[in-house]
């Protein structure tokens, strides 16, 4: 595959991630915390997990390749005195991130959400979506800041 291809791929997936949580932070979690009925943001989120959760998995892979196709040696990606291995470094981390955030949501806030912990819920939805315009913000460092 081409690597414009791989960037377009890549850049349709992460719209889809990232434009899925917006619409949860913003249009579902207002309404579960004014109703203090959870069931409507956890009905959203099954369904975004769907498509997002695909979405982020073609983001993640097609962005491996795409850094293979900037530093074919790997053992560069972790270099920060790199311009491209500090832009791979610092989305990784990302990612890991919004990956840990993630696992807690459905590991330790799901299984226990009433009322007294939309919340929480908010806040992992939140982080998630601040990792995820980070994300997007340290992509475009591979072509806004010289790097290419």
């Amino acid at each position: 595959m081409s690597h414009r291809a791989l960037l377009i791929l890549h850049g349709i997936s992460a719209a889809v991630w990232l434009g899925g949580l917006a619409v949860l932070v913003i249009g579902y979690l207002p309404e579960a915390w004014r109703s203090r009925d959870p069931r409507l943001l956890v009905d959203a989120i099954g369904r975004f997990d769907r498509l997002g959760l695909p979405a982020l998995i073609v983001a993640t892979l097609t962005g491996c390749v795409l850094a293979y196709h900037w530093l074919p040696e790997t053992a560069l990606w972790f270099n920060r005195e790199l311009p491209h291995g500090a832009a791979i470094l610092t989305k990784f981390s990302l990612l890991l991130t919004a990956f840990l955030v993630y696992a807690y949501q459905r590991a330790r806030v799901l299984p226990t959400l009433g009322p007294e912990r939309i919340p929480r819920l908010g806040l992992c939805l939140l982080l998630q979506l601040v990792i995820a315009a980070l994300l997007l913000i340290a992509g475009s460092a591979f072509r806004f800041t010289g790097y290419v």
